[in-house]
């Protein structure tokens, strides 16, 4: 599909991103307490420039990362991450290789937040779930759950998320991310 703009266009985030990206815990809290649920559908077949917000994520070279979002064959939505370039927020993301090739991995579902279940923290949100991504059981990323909101009412460009550490039935904060909608993909 064209956009209409250039690649390296593409690759860059907008104001908007880099705006939501420097404001305090306690403004993006106020995102994911009100934000709404993003369509699923509308995240499929789609490909996000993500960047974990925080001190810790710049200082562990994990700030940056790709998420993309697909549908399986009996019409589920699961998700995966590539790795980027550590460059700076304000740079464009691209695709850091691994043995010369782009990888996936940190699989993950796309659920609606069922209120009965352990990972409730926020009704309004979608539910990332690495434990039902197929990731293995001794996988670190299968510790991982992640509620995303919309920044902006009934738009699914850019996403708010705050991600959860499951360990037994604790759920320890890890920190907010935020995610822009990049490029289309093929799952």
């Amino acid at each position: 599909m064209s956009t209409g703009m250039s690649d390296k266009a593409r690759d860059m985030p907008s104001t908007e991103f880099l705006s939501v990206a420097s404001r305090t815990p306690r403004q993006l809290e106020e995102f994911m307490r009100h934000g709404q649920m993003p369509d699923a559908d509308a995240l499929t077949g789609w490909e996000y420039r993500g960047m974990n917000l925080g001190v810790g994520a710049r200082l562990l070279g994990l700030r940056k990362f790709i998420k993309g979002f697909c549908r399986g064959g009996a019409g589920e939505v699961f998700g995966y991450n590539v790795r980027a370039r550590q460059n700076g927020p304000g740079e464009a993301w691209f695709v850091r290789l691994t043995g010369g090739e782009r990888r996936r991995f940190g699989f993950y579902r796309v659920l609606p937040v069922d209120p009965q279940s352990r990972d409730n923290a926020y009704l309004n949100a979608l539910l990332l779930d690495y434990g039902q991504g197929g990731n293995g059981r001794l996988a670190i990323t299968a510790a991982l759950r992640d509620y995303v909101v919309r920044v902006s009412p009934g738009s699914d460009d850019l996403l708010l998320g705050k991600a959860f550490l499951a360990i037994g039935g604790l759920r320890l904060r890890i920190g907010y991310f935020l995610l822009e909608r990049q490029c289309q993909t093929t799952c």
